[in-house]
């Protein structure tokens, strides 16, 4: 194995290395809600699609419990992703010249400024959708639309933050399983005139097709899948909706809607899950299920992003088609306009319900120092917050800063997902890679030249393996890197395989080459106070990997893992603050961590 090669560079240096004509690393959230969403709005949100832009910017804005939330850094795009059905109705209801302002039964929603709304004890979001089925208001969503469209449009500037026009198409099948959640995003300052939601359809496959409609007449957009850890298996299914067979036609159109999905955000992430890989030590990472049934097999198959691109295989190898050629995101689905993205500032996403360690359960209640059984086992959303995360971030690799060359990226699946700090990382794939390519100045623009970046296609050759280049830079404001691994998956008798490999170790360690691991860099975490070891880890990680099994005959497809040393969890930090222990059954800590869009590679 190549030694790996870490240059003694600061981080502000490295960052510089990733910027120039070959593409450069932008960070931004594809996922938000406001005042808009009447989930958010009775969580007690009130603040506007401009307040989001603004926190996007770096300034400060409310969080609905009253304190300030201010990121550390600006984003580089931002996208207000309300939900369309009802889109803004609650919000309408506020003007006292509004027909129902004063009905007693909408007064909860309008004043909804406790704590409870999740737990049975106030207004709640089944109610609420009762409320406004019951309650019709033609000219709220035309309203509300017209302002996402409007603040979009005000808050852009090229070059500092792009903003996009979107919004979520939202459908949910019974008591919050089966997510058929997509947050559609447009490229430009052409947009419908109105959101396509549940009310016009609860199958995703006629948004396609809208979609297509209105391509045609010349409005490009496109749709993001996010939660498939909660579909029940129906995000990644191997059938249509209406339980037809798939075939090409099908593909062609999921693919050209849906290049992209979201693969970790607050409410889990979607990379995998022990049952589906069990060779792989790092699946049980942030795994949010929301219900005993959802964590059956059956249920978990077709529910993430790893078994789908295999599934995606399989189609491929056995019938020429493949519907899960995706490329990978993160964002946060935050209902308070802005996110947490980093552990000890994380404030949740449900306004008044968690924005404080009690609410989400991290704390033990009523000032209690310890925890028992009631305190384990209280009601509601309280027994789930605590297994959310706060993530993510997406990135993307593009020419710069604005729409169409970030919607551009979007499409080409040159993107990639964090968990929430921005780590960098790039990943080509080539037949021309030398011995001596690291030390090229002009690496990156001849692994363009000559090879091919993320999201896309390395065709076979009849000679020689490919080569891939692996690179990835920490964070400045978060912990070093200890390892980057690839995942490969790939078809064998017929019959879906996956491994992963270490390529680059932190510390001048070395991979094992049986086992295809790097040795423990012996990070430590100080949970008394959180601190880390700040003299182990990486700053970068860059090597050249070749496939030790590669088989030109084999469908195959490679993507990035890049692991940070392990870090306090949020809960820890929440506990660590409030001097009381972790709640029991939390993990203590966790690894940070990022993943590529995938490089395909076909067989000969």
């Amino acid at each position: 194995m190549r030694r790996v090669r870490i240059a003694a560079l600061t981080i502000s240096a490295l960052a510089a290395t990733y910027a120039g004509a070959e593409r450069n690393a932008y960070f931004g959230d594809l996922h938000i809600h406001t005042q808009f969403s009447f989930d958010a709005f009775i969580l007690g949100t009130r603040s506007s699609p401009d307040d989001a832009y603004r926190y996007a910017r770096g300034e400060a804005i409310k969080h609905p419990v009253g304190f300030d939330i201010q990121l550390d850094r600006p984003l580089d795009f931002y996208a207000v992703t309300d939900h369309g059905f009802y889109l803004g109705w609650f919000k309408a209801m506020t003007d006292p010249d509004h027909p129902l302002h004063d009905d007693p039964e909408v007064r909860p929603y309008l004043d909804s400024h406790t704590g409870t709304l999740l737990t049975g004890q106030g207004p709640n979001t089944t109610a609420a959708i009762r409320y406004l089925q019951a309650h019709p208001d033609p000219e709220a969503s035309p309203s509300a639309w017209r302002e996402t469209i409007a603040s979009a449009e005000r808050n852009y500037e090229p070059g500092k933050l792009t903003t996009f026009v979107a919004y979520e198409y939202s459908f949910t099948e019974g008591r919050g399983v089966g997510n058929q959640h997509r947050n559609v995003i447009f490229r430009g300052t052409k947009v419908p005139d109105a959101p396509f939601t549940r009310l016009d359809s609860s199958n995703p496959e006629d948004l396609w097709k809208w979609l297509d409609g209105l391509r045609a007449r010349g409005i490009e957009g496109l749709a993001i899948p996010h939660n498939s850890n909660q579909s029940t298996g129906q995000k990644f299914a191997r059938q249509q909706t209406s339980g037809d067979p798939f075939d090409a036609a099908y593909a062609r159109l999921r693919m050209r809607n849906e290049p992209l999905v979201e693969v970790t955000q607050v409410k889990g992430t979607s990379e995998t899950h022990p049952l589906l890989s069990p060779n792989d030590e790092w699946a049980d990472f942030e795994i949010e299920l929301r219900s005993p049934a959802a964590s059956k097999l059956e249920a978990i198959r077709g529910s993430f992003v790893r078994d789908a691109y295999l599934t995606g295989l399989e189609f491929e190898e056995n019938e020429g088609f493949n519907p899960y050629r995706f490329g990978l995101i993160g964002s946060s689905d935050s209902h308070n306009a802005g996110a947490s993205y980093r552990e000890e500032k994380f404030f949740s996403k449900l306004g008044l319900h968690d924005g404080e360690p009690e609410g989400r359960a991290s704390v033990p209640p009523g000032g209690a120092k310890t925890w028992d059984d009631a305190a384990l086992t209280r009601g509601g959303y309280s027994t789930r917050i605590p297994t959310w995360g706060a993530s993510g971030l997406a990135g993307v690799w593009a020419e710069e800063n604005t729409r169409e060359s970030i919607y551009d990226a979007f499409r080409r699946k040159e993107t990639f997902a964090t968990t929430g700090p921005r780590i960098r990382v790039r990943f080509f794939g080539s037949y021309e890679f030398g011995d001596d390519a690291l030390e090229s100045s002009d690496l990156v623009a001849k692994a363009y030249e000559h090879g091919v970046p993320m999201g896309a296609d390395l065709p076979a050759r009849r000679r020689g393996a490919p080569r891939f280049l692996v690179w990835a830079v920490q964070d400045p404001e978060s912990a070093r890197l200890q390892r980057v691994q690839v995942i490969k998956g790939w078809i064998e008798d017929g019959k879906p395989q996956e491994r992963v490999y270490d390529v680059a170790c932190s510390d001048d360690l070395e991979v094992d080459p049986e086992t295809h691991r790097c040795p423990d860099n012996g990070a430590q975490v100080n949970l008394a106070d959180c601190s880390v070891s700040a003299d182990v880890g990486a700053a970068q990680l860059k090597t050249l990997w070749a496939d030790p099994e590669f088989d030109r005959g084999q469908r195959a497809f490679y993507y990035v893992r890049a692991l940070e040393n392990p870090t306090c969890r949020w809960s820890t930090w929440d506990a660590m603050r409030a001097g009381t222990p972790p709640r029991p059954g939390l993990a203590l800590t966790l690894q940070e961590r990022a993943y590529s869009s995938p490089i395909w590679l076909n067989p000969r």
